[in-house]
């Protein structure tokens, strides 16, 4: 069955799409925790960060990011990836928080 993010991306529920490329979409966060919260998301349906094959090109998440934040003119950003349900990871399909419009603390949460 398709994820709660494929199912936004093929239209079968509603969302903006503010980026795209090969590998990745990106949407706004339903619940943002900052002035521009958006989720990136790997086409592939892939669980979570656990999930991610040991071998291979995984830097399609951190360029989209980087492409998504020229776009959106932020020079001060965070990157969250969180892995499993403890850890704050609410749909089981590997996605990457982009934050940014407002300070942020450390450590967080």
């Amino acid at each position: 069955m398709a994820t709660l993010f494929t199912r936004i991306r093929s239209g079968e529920i509603p969302g903006e799409i503010i980026f795209e490329n090969e590998h990745v979409f990106a949407i706004r966060d339903i619940v943002p925790q900052a002035p521009v919260h958006v989720l990136l998301i790997p086409k592939a349906e892939i669980p979570g960060v656990a999930d991610v094959e040991v071998e291979g090109d995984h830097r399609h998440l951190l360029n989209a990011a980087r492409s998504l934040a020229e776009q959106l003119g932020l020079e001060s950003y965070r990157l969250v990836i969180n892995q499993g349900e403890a850890a704050g990871q609410s749909v089981p399909h590997l996605h990457m928080h982009l934050l940014s419009g407002r300070p942020f603390a450390w450590p967080p949460g």
